[in-house]
């Protein structure tokens, strides 16, 4: 059964991405919720043990993809919300694989100057764009993604393998998938003119998080 909520989550990716490309707006809609729901199906039927922060970390992350389909700046707001503390679910559940002593203080403190380095110079390009409000909020929000791929690479040197790799690039997905939504909303000027790439780092990214951890 699992096998059939991954040929969903395939097929509504690749359906998603199709009229993303095409910028059909009722049919991105339509199938948008089925993404992720068919990725927790997959997740929840193949797990050994099944993460209740891996489930809130996806069903935060379905939330999310509701919230943004309606325009506006308050429905971009809540469904930054739950992305947010859909990242800080996903730490959560990488945290029973850390082992911290396996990693160097360096490494630490270099993942985070590269991360706040990356999100401080992205807002900087973002900030003629942004409403003043959402500034802030956005540029938190980055962050704790950022945080987020930090945790994905600690679990990474942690455990070794493949396992982990494949969850880390997933994790550095997801940082591309927003920083370039944040420009395909805010930037008219951005060669980025489309979801297509956004959609399309953000559901590898978030299946490559998932069989990781699988």
């Amino acid at each position: 059964m699992q096998y059939v909520c991954l040929a969903c989550f395939v097929a509504a990716t690749a359906f998603h991405l199709y009229a993303s490309l095409r910028q059909e707006k009722r049919k991105r809609n339509i199938s948008k919720p089925f993404i992720i729901l068919a990725l927790l199906g997959f997740y929840a039927l193949a797990a050994r043990e099944v993460s209740l922060f891996i489930v809130l970390a996806l069903a935060l992350s379905w939330l999310g993809d509701v919230l943004l389909i309606p325009k506006g700046v308050k429905w971009f707001t809540a469904g930054g919300i739950a992305f947010m503390a859909g990242h800080v679910f996903f730490i959560l559940g990488y945290l029973k694989d850390v082992d911290f002593t396996k990693i160097p203080l360096a490494v630490i403190i270099l993942l985070a100057a590269v991360f706040i380095g990356a999100v401080t110079f992205l807002f900087s390009k973002l900030k003629p764009h942004l409403p003043k409000p959402l500034f802030y909020p956005m540029f938190l929000y980055l962050l704790i993604n950022g945080a987020m791929n930090c945790f994905a690479i600690f679990r990474c040197i942690s455990i070794g393998g493949f396992a982990g790799i494949i969850t880390a690039v997933g994790a550095a997905l997801f940082f591309i998938s927003d920083s370039s939504l944040f420009f395909v909303r805010f930037d008219k000027n951005s060669p980025l003119k489309t979801h297509f790439v956004v959609m399309l780092t953000y559901s590898i990214g978030e299946l490559l998080i998932i069989l990781g951890l699988l």
